[in-house]
Parts: structure tokens; sequence; C-alpha cells
């Protein structure tokens, strides 16, 4: 393949994560070429649609290769400024809303940010209350909302803890606590005495000896923290208190954020 390089827009009436999603989930697939990528949200009138093009066109003329276009745009007439020559141009909507309204045998309302909005506020303030309480129960800052908590995650320090908290919150309105397992903790075998009260709500993350001393490494080179030996240590000590006491427990080491917090999900049946 000669051209090892493309231009890629995610252009969308709203927020464009989902368009960010989809588009992102098929570029994974083709290796060996650089996606140098521009998102533009929010392009909900003709001339929002125009400075998009603008841009595109201005990419086209630099390269000479389409740039190619991902779009969730639900008004046909903005969506069609985009169906140029120059442009290969998927669209999110036109691809797949007319298969489900023959499917369904009813017309798509055509509004948009149903997906991310208020449609329902009830969702959102659960959610928003999920991310609150998320912040305000991270790293064993308090013990005292455990008992409102949906999930505590437990582990030694960074493995993905925190993070996977707050995806669990901001995308699932799930309440997730997370308890760091520190060196008083891994002298015995026991759960730590705040954690009894609450060990059907438990979750363990563990991680590989190398990732987790090249992430402590990277944090705090050269400190008693990251040495190799601290931290074979508290993982081994960690994954025996989760084992004597019957956690499950997740290896976070080659799994993204997503994948952490729906395999949490899954395996312990959270209700999202």
């Amino acid at each position: 393949m000669e051209n090892k390089f493309r231009n890629v827009f995610f252009i969308s009436d709203r927020t464009g994560i989902t368009t960010e999603a989809l588009g992102n989930a098929l570029l994974t697939q083709f290796t060996g070429i650089t996606f140098k990528k521009e998102y533009i949200p929010f392009v909900d009138s003709e001339n929002k649609a125009t400075q998009a093009l603008i841009k595109i066109n201005s990419r086209f003329q630099q390269t000479h290769e389409k740039p190619i276009v991902f779009t969730s745009i639900m008004n046909p007439e903005i969506r069609n400024k985009f169906k140029l020559e120059y442009i290969f141009h998927i669209d999110f909507f036109e691809t797949y809303i007319p298969s489900l309204e023959g499917e369904l045998g009813i017309l798509a309302s055509n509004v948009s940010g149903m997906s991310h909005g208020m449609t329902d506020e009830d969702k959102y303030y659960r959610r928003m209350d999920a991310i609150d309480f998320s912040l305000k129960n991270d790293d064993g800052v308090s013990a005292k909302n455990y008992a409102e908590s949906d999930v505590i995650l437990v582990g030694v320090s960074r493995v993905g803890k925190t993070p996977t908290c707050l995806y669990l919150a901001v995308n699932y309105g799930i309440k997730a606590a997370n308890y760091p397992l520190v060196e008083n903790d891994l002298k015995t075998d026991k759960l730590p005495a705040l954690l009894l009260p609450y060990h059907e709500k438990l979750f363990g993350l563990t991680i590989e000896l190398d990732r987790l001393h090249s992430i402590r490494s990277h944090r705090l080179p050269g400190s008693e923290y990251a040495d190799i030996k601290t931290c074979q240590t508290e993982i081994i000590a960690a994954e025996n208190i989760m084992r004597k006491h019957n956690i499950p427990f997740l290896n976070t080491s080659k799994k993204s954020i997503e994948e952490i917090s729906v395999a949490i999900i899954q395996l312990i049946k959270l209700v999202r």
C-alpha cells in the first residue's frame, strides 16, 4: 500500500460521541495507515456545514487524497452537503435508519440529540449523582457512603480503579467507589475492616508485574513505590486477599477502561 496517511473527519449535529465511537471502531480494523483525525461537533446549520467543508477541502487540496468523513446529521439538507466528489462520506443515519424504518413499519422521529441529550431527565440526574458519588468516594477517602454504592473496586495503586469508577458513572450511571489496598492492608491476608460490611459489593482489579512497574516508574521514577520488588510484593499480597475472601477480580494489563467496565458489569451483573 503506497499511501500510509489519510485525513479523517468526525462530524455531528450534536456531541459527536457516537460518530467518533463508530468511526474509530471501523478504523481500528485498518493497520499500517496513520489517520489524522479531526472532530467537528454541533454542525446543526448549513453555515456550520460550509465552514466544516472549507477545512475538509483544504486537506484534500494538500494531499490530493479524499478525506474520510463520518457524519451523524439528522437534517438531510445539511448532511447532503457532504456528498461531494472529493469526499469519501459515510453517514451513519442514512446507512441504518431507512432499514430500521422498513423493519419497524414506522418513520424515524428525525430529532437530533436523542442518544446524548436530556430526553430522560431521571436517567440524566441519576448519572450526575453517580459521577458525584464516584468523585466523593475515590481512593478510600471516605467509607461513610459505601452502603449506597453499586460496586466497590479494590486493588493496589495504579491498576485503574479511579478511571474505571468514573467511566461506570458517566456511561452507565453506576455508583462506583474504590478502595486502595495499601501497605498496612497488605501485611496480612485479612480483608480490611472497613470493607467487611460490604463484601458482596467488592470487585478486585489486578495487573501484570511489568505493566505496574512501567506505570509507576513513569509516575514516580526511581522511587520505592515504583521498585519492581515493591510492585511484585503488592500484587501477590492483593491477589491472595482476593482469593481468600472470594472477591472476583480481573487483570487490567491488556484491557481498556471500556473493556474493564463492561467486564465488571457482566461478571457481577450490575444494573446499568
